[in-house]
């Protein structure tokens, strides 16, 4: 979700291809000449086009070269499509899904045979949940806002650009970031389901989401992606008032993976979204990518700071820090309360300070300064890599406190302190690396410690992309936004890759290879960062298994799957009814009289919250999915002062053994320590390296809980 707004879309996305496809030719051989006609072009670059031409043509026909020999034609100047020889079941295969049961609903401002074409192939739109909940008019708020699945705020688009956008040429936000925008997954086919509004800030109805939900099972979908979430405290996961957890279920049982936002809530403890186990949750990491400025003091020291600000360079002016007098000096020096004197301010560049991690400090400071006539803003805060322009375009630069800490010092030791802004620039690659997002809502999980979430972290930090031309930050098309709302469909677009590979692979499935295969160092081999107060390395509760890895996880090795047994044992586990539970599940359902362990759910991770000294011993089962012969061996990085051994001590593979269960039993003689410690457990065969997260907290006392980890 946007640091600022709600999500107002789901997601679904499908993998197939819906172009229309004329045979023009029929030859005595199989194949036959077809058009595939795509319509209006989306960027301007020819090659780009007949690039994508290619592409999708070897995804049919198996490679490149077959792909090169077949194409007859590629139509890239006054229109988009490609001409090539094709036998029917490659034609058929290219074309509208016949699965496909979804439609394009009419509405205010959206016209299906306008807007709804080969990308867009179905749009769907709910409300009145809504309106039965608020009993207001929808305009009530003097937001903009569409009766229809168009999309008003611009938040749906830049998540539907992010997971399945096609290629653009030359794209950037306000000349920065400058480059070709797509994707994660730019064939894949787009149905908006829009269930959120804007009024008050972004409201969605559970009675909408669940409705969504329904409609997108029934018309086909394979992929759920949903930038949504509820605040802390949250309900359980038999609840219907949560309409993500049921209606996720749902989808889950019918073979679609729902992927969620882990929420914008970091870097606090305990504050992640969405962590029913059916549900992927995705975290949210900065890329190897910064716009920085330089400031130029006036005694030619150089600092560098961070913003989006594309104007003109600001030449040596006066420097000033709001000193106040009495008991509190840095009084008028805080940002969201910025005291200035005008006659002061007037041409000059401002130094302020906040420990607020949200924009509203730098707003506010901006439109102070700005009113008084001042011509820029520095901001010392806490170190944060989400970026916005200032309204107007005013020059707003961020600095962490030891780089304001050192401006302030100059400003104090000189009579006459000056200062030179430079305009942003784009920097990528090395020594960047990625970071958790400070905003990123971290673990514990607050419904059930043991199940990891955040499972995954994928790019959410600066994100362009296309959006509304109501979003207050737009350039044109495109802004950059921050937030697990970004991060989350980047995720689903990689899903939907994998689904495309591996059709028969279950959501558990899928869900374990991005988290076994994730990284937890830069490419550069230094470690992940978890920005914060104090910033620290990052740990499972930031990130899941790591920052997702696309090509490793197509090709994982092993999986920890799961199946609807898996599911109702976490019911049961949970102390759920059986009520509620037969009722989810669609089957009358009875919980075993035995205590079932959440700890033995077959998660790609062993996350113990409570183990008294002593030991304990959990059960996992994986399933080959590499080499159908294979011999796999662990490596164990145990928790700081913990003996972690598995048992049995290799895994072999062969044509008729695919899935193996082991054991993993934790030894402590901790008496206690209320911190989680964090290790991994990694099976290999030397090609695959099949690693899942290890976290463990001893304490002696449990003052709430039945103490079932014992």
């Amino acid at each position: 979700m946007n640091m600022n707004f709600p999500l107002l879309t789901t997601l679904p996305l499908l993998l197939l291809y819906c172009l229309i496809i004329t045979t023009i030719l029929v030859e005595a051989n199989t194949n036959n000449v077809h058009i595939v006609y795509m319509g209006e072009k989306q960027h301007q670059d020819p090659d780009l086009i007949t690039d994508s031409h290619h592409h999708l043509l070897a995804k049919i026909v198996g490679s490149k070269e077959r792909a090169s020999e077949l194409m007859v034609y590629s139509y890239r100047h006054g229109f988009s499509g490609f001409a090539a020889k094709l036998t029917q079941s490659q034609a058929q295969h290219i074309a509208v899904p016949s699965r496909w049961k979804g439609v394009c609903q009419s509405g205010q401002s959206f016209d299906p045979k306008k807007h709804c074409n080969r990308k867009i192939i179905g749009a769907r739109w709910f409300v009145n949940g809504f309106l039965a909940e608020y009993n207001k008019p929808l305009n009530a708020s003097g937001e903009i806002e569409y009766l229809s699945a168009r999309d008003a705020n611009g938040h749906g688009t830049h998540t539907a650009s992010t997971a399945a956008g096609s290629f653009v040429g030359n794209a950037s936000y306000k000349g920065l970031a400058n480059g070709t925008a797509r994707g994660a997954a730019s064939n894949a086919r787009v149905a908006v389901y829009k269930v959120c509004w804007n009024f008050l800030g972004g409201q969605c109805s559970s009675a909408d989401i669940l409705k969504a939900f329904d409609e997108a099972i029934h018309d086909g979908v394979d992929v759920l992606s949903l930038s949504i979430g509820f605040k802390i405290p949250m309900f359980s996961d038999v609840d219907e008032r949560d309409g993500i957890a049921t209606g996720s279920f749902h989808a889950m049982a019918r073979g679609i993976t729902v992927v969620c936002g882990a929420g914008n809530d970091g870097p606090s403890a305990q504050t992640v979204q969405n962590t029913a186990p059916w549900i992927l949750t995705v975290a949210a990491s900065s890329i190897d990518r910064a716009f920085v400025n330089s400031i130029t003091l006036g005694n030619n020291k150089t600092l560098m700071g961070e913003g989006i600000y594309k104007g003109r360079e600001i030449g040596l002016t006066g420097l000033l820090y709001p000193e106040a007098n009495g008991l509190d000096p840095t009084a008028s020096g805080v940002c969201q309360a910025l005291q200035l004197n005008q006659t002061k301010v007037a041409g000059q560049v401002v130094l302020c300070f906040t420990s607020m991690t949200r924009r509203v400090a730098i707003v506010s400071a901006a439109a102070t300064v700005k009113a008084g006539g001042g011509v820029g803003l520095i901001v010392a805060k806490h170190p944060s890599s989400a970026l916005y322009p200032c309204p107007g375009d005013f020059p707003c630069i961020e600095v962490d406190y030891d780089v304001g800490t050192k401006i302030l010092f100059y400003i104090r030791s000189n009579r006459n302190p000056l200062v030179k802004l430079s305009p942003s620039k784009t920097v990528v690659g090395r020594p960047l690396s990625a970071e958790v997002a400070h905003f990123s809502s971290r673990g514990p999980n607050s419904i059930e410690p043991a199940i990891l979430k955040p499972d995954i972290a994928a790019p959410g930090v600066n994100i362009l992309a296309a959006t509304s031309p109501h979003d207050q930050f737009a350039d044109g098309e495109y802004v950059m936004h921050s937030g697990t709302s970004m991060s989350t469909p980047h995720i689903s677009g990689i899903v939907a890759l994998l689904k495309a590979l591996h059709p028969t692979w279950s959501p558990a499935a899928i869900k374990s290879a991005l988290i076994t295969t994730a990284r937890r160092t830069s490419p550069s081999g230094s470690p992940i960062i978890a920005e914060g107060s104090p910033q620290k390395l990052a740990d499972p509760f930031d990130y899941g298994g790591g920052i997702v890895n696309p090509n490793a996880a197509a090709e994982p090795g092993l999986v920890y799957d799961m199946g609807m047994a898996d599911y109702i044992h976490y019911l049961c586990a949970m102390h759920y009814n059986n009520t509620a539970i037969s009722r989810l599940i669609g089957n009358v359902t009875t919980c075993p009289v035995q205590k079932l362990s959440v700890l033995d759910v077959n998660l790609p991770s062993i996350i113990i919250p409570n183990i008294r000294r002593g030991s304990i011993t959990v059960t996992r089962t994986v399933t080959n999915v590499g080499t159908q012969n294979s011999t796999y061996r662990p490596t164990i990085e145990p928790p700081s002062g913990v003996a972690v051994s598995v048992r049995p001590g290799v895994l072999i593979f062969n044509s008729t053994v695919k899935k193996i269960s082991f054991k993993v039993t934790f030894n402590t003689t901790l008496q206690m320590n209320t911190q989680y410690l964090f290790g991994s457990l990694t099976w290999s065969d030397r090609v695959h390296f099949v690693r899942i997260p290890l976290a463990v907290r001893t304490e002696m006392f449990q003052p709430y809980g039945d103490g079932y980890y014992n």
